[in-house]
């Protein structure tokens, strides 16, 4: 599938098909040029309610004259002044239903047509092609029906603008990486175990020269006193891994930004088991893992000037005969002890192991990444991600980076208030709080115990990596880590 532009004039292009906008309130670029080639043709159309400038809706019209494509695909854009960044989604959205549904080939679309306030053509042209590449994935690994592959062999954007191949190549990586999230998010837990997720490690390793993977498995990790998570993996059959993922695009010396993502398979709850209903859902409990790879995908496609590592802390929370029991107390590799009070806070004991092993790298930056609490989906919903973070400037960076990309976050408090609410008198501190409200903000300020010794944010994705079993995993926030990175560069 290959991407590219043109500064051709569209009369001056021959295709199968091209895509052209229509406006409520106005003549796009596209929409005129061909009015004029052949006596208001579209115009007449538009007003007749043949073709419809309703936001979304496309029509095909065939063998216009003077214009070499079989077919113009005229996509309603709404109001002009009402274009904005999700109005953008929903038209990619609607021309990718129509390139899948007419088995294009070969098209154009002609992205001059779209100004969005703020943005460039070349923001346009990434966004574009990332929703793109999002909208050709549907899962299908464990069905025995398959998708037909895509069709798609040639899209060329039609653009003034210079210099577009940029913004392609990078929309192209970033939708890539969101669908490589949204595959092991999807992915049942009798697949996506933690073996698993250090098999795809291990195969980026081989796929890129600047990638190197290190897999620690469960003997190693007790013996480095990794407490906290093996109170978690020894429940399962499944053994737990810890996953190091090195991309090298720097010198040496330069300190590396580190992703540490959750990788919980699946969740029962251990002991302190879940409720039956919609416990199928918790293969989802690894988003974060799933951003790392995904992330770590993109760059490694990218290439930016900065070095970067991805850690993924892989375990199967599960009840067993050996499993943590609610009230026990473990010693985290940072020699500091945790009551368990309830085994389903079990993220957050994976990664406060892992927050302090990310020490040794000296890292310029940390950012864990985890699908860590219900609170946050009854807080924020399903829209921004929730952004903690010690460090101000950092938390902006993260926000900047996600209204840049379109995958937003919110600010959120991590203040020396809530530490009182995880006191233990039987433990340097409690894995859950002793009160009801607040639940994202303690998790987060559990691990903020763990992370004091370097520049740390926490992204809660529990309401933004997964939207339910017909929607599945989103591939969140692979766009806002990858900006941020870039950013970095």
């Amino acid at each position: 599938m290959k991407f590219s532009s043109t500064n051709s004039n569209i009369k001056d292009i021959s295709n199968k098909a091209c895509f052209v906008f229509a406006y409520k309130d106005k003549n796009s670029a596209s929409v005129t040029t061909i009015d004029e080639a052949n006596d208001a043709i579209l115009s007449n159309l538009i007003k007749s309610k043949v073709i419809s400038t309703d936001l979304g809706e496309i029509t095909p019209v065939a063998s216009v004259a003077n214009i070499n494509f079989s077919v113009v695909y005229v996509v309603g854009a709404g109001d002009s002044q009402k274009l904005n960044e999700n109005t953008l989604v929903t038209l990619v959205n609607s021309i990718s239903s129509v390139i899948k549904k007419k088995e294009l080939a070969s098209l154009h679309i002609a992205i001059d047509d779209l100004t969005i306030e703020g943005r460039t053509t070349h923001w346009i042209t990434q966004k574009m092609t990332e929703r793109l590449i999002f909208g050709f994935y549907k899962y299908d690994t464990t069905t025995s029906k398959k998708n037909p592959k895509p069709f798609l062999e040639e899209l060329t954007f039609i653009s003034e603008e210079a210099g577009l191949q940029l913004a392609i190549d990078t929309g192209s990586s970033i939708g890539h990486g969101v669908n490589v999230a949204r595959e092991l998010g999807n992915l049942p837990g009798n697949l996506c175990t933690p073996t698993y997720l250090a098999e795809q490690a291990i195969a980026l390793d081989k796929a890129f020269v600047e990638i190197s993977t290190t897999i620690i498995d469960e003997a190693e990790l007790e013996k480095m006193g990794m407490g906290c998570f093996m109170s978690v993996a020894r429940g399962s059959t499944q053994p737990g891994k810890f996953i190091i993922v090195e991309y090298k695009g720097d010198d040496a010396k330069a300190k590396p930004h580190v992703l540490v993502g959750k990788g919980i398979t699946f969740d029962t709850g251990g002991i302190s088991l879940k409720p039956g209903a919609g416990m199928d859902e918790m293969k989802y409990d690894m988003g974060g893992a799933a951003s790392v790879m995904g992330t770590m995908t993109t760059i490694a496609e990218l290439k930016p000037s900065l070095n970067v590592i991805g850690v993924i802390a892989a375990a199967e929370n599960m009840p067993a005969g050996n499993a943590t029991k609610p009230g026990d107390v473990v010693t985290s590799l940072s020699g500091k002890t945790v009551e368990i009070s309830n085994t389903d806070a079990e993220g957050r004991l994976v990664l406060c192991d892992a927050l302090t092993y990310v020490e040794r790298f000296d890292p310029e930056t940390v950012i864990d990444i985890a699908t860590l609490t219900g609170a946050i989906v009854i807080g924020l919903g399903h829209h921004p991600t929730a952004v903690y973070a010690n460090d101000d400037v950092l938390q902006n960076q993260i926000l900047n980076a996600g209204k840049e990309i379109w995958d937003r976050g919110w600010p959120m408090p991590l203040w020396e208030d809530y530490r009182e609410d995880l006191e233990s008198p039987y433990a340097d501190l409690c894995n859950i709080s002793k009160t009801k409200g607040g639940g994202s903000i303690t998790a987060a300020t559990f691990l903020s115990h763990f992370s004091e010794k370097y520049n740390w944010a926490h992204l809660d994705i529990a309401g933004t990596a997964w939207k339910g079993k017909e929607t599945g995993a989103t591939g969140r926030p692979v766009g806002m880590l990858t900006q941020y990175l870039l950013d970095r560069s």
